[in-house]
């Protein structure tokens, strides 16, 4: 496999000059909201199974190998973004702990089999697709935003099914979706377990959600303090810092 660009493609860094990921501008590229959930997460340090769905140009995948030496799995159904997301580990070297299947998440129970992960880490497509005409334009970006290919509730079966008894599954979402969120969650015996909303600013309405849960866990969620991205100033608050580059 490649690591070289194709076509549009740039090179960028992620979050600090560690690692380098592939990137165009006319397919969806990672943002702030996967960033915060590969720290989120709970996963296993030193050895187990993580597999990262709907895992775009493999930016949460990436950015586990900084915390955990686990084997990890990504997954994405878009072949141009997959193939960056390879030549991406490749370029990074991270080609014995990371790897990529391009396939529908809905397969992966039967493709890969039941209860076989550790941790499951998703940031899957937040908005309903109940009109194509309200999707954008640009196909890629399309499916990464919109239920096109799973629904919420595909995500969360398939990710009950592949983690392991008492193994925690973390979401990255939007706050309008709760309700759906922790009704379906638990639908599928993921108990929520640790929640914490994401402000853009000091006094703003949240505008994301990072959510875990345990299979077959007992009742018992923590809500973290919420977590503010910009200052005053307009740059990133010590917090989201300390969150992003560690203390």
């Amino acid at each position: 496999m490649e690591s070289r660009l194709q076509g549009d493609e740039r090179l960028d860094y992620l979050v600090d000059e560690s690692l380098k990921i592939i990137q165009s501008p006319s397919v969806f590229s990672f943002s702030l909201d996967a960033v915060l959930l590969s720290r989120f997460a709970y996963i296993p340090i030193q050895k187990g199974r993580i597999i990262d769905l709907c895992s775009g140009n493999g930016a949460v995948a990436l950015l586990l190998t900084q915390r955990s030496k686990a084997q990890i799995t990504g997954v994405e159904i878009q072949e141009r973004l997959s193939d960056m997301a390879k030549r991406s580990i490749v370029l990074n070297g991270l080609e014995d702990q990371v790897s990529m299947v391009t396939d529908n998440i809905v397969n992966l129970p039967e493709k890969l089999g039941h209860g076989r992960f550790d941790a499951v880490v998703c940031n899957p497509p937040y908005f309903p697709s109940a009109n194509r005409k309200d999707h954008n334009e640009n196909e890629h970006l399309a499916v990464a935003r919109h239920e096109i290919y799973c629904t919420l509730e595909d995500v969360v079966s398939v990710s009950s099914k592949l983690v392991k008894q008492g193994g925690k599954v973390t979401f990255v979402h939007r706050p309008q979706r709760l309700m759906d969120i922790l009704s379906t969650m638990r639908a599928y015996r993921l108990e929520p377990k640790r929640l914490q909303f994401i402000h853009p600013k000091k006094g703003s309405e949240a505008n994301m959600l990072l959510i875990e849960g345990m299979k077959d866990g007992r009742p018992d969620l923590h809500i973290h303090s919420p977590l503010t991205v910009y200052g005053e100033d307009g740059q990133y608050t010590e917090e989201l810092k300390t969150v992003f580059y560690g203390k």
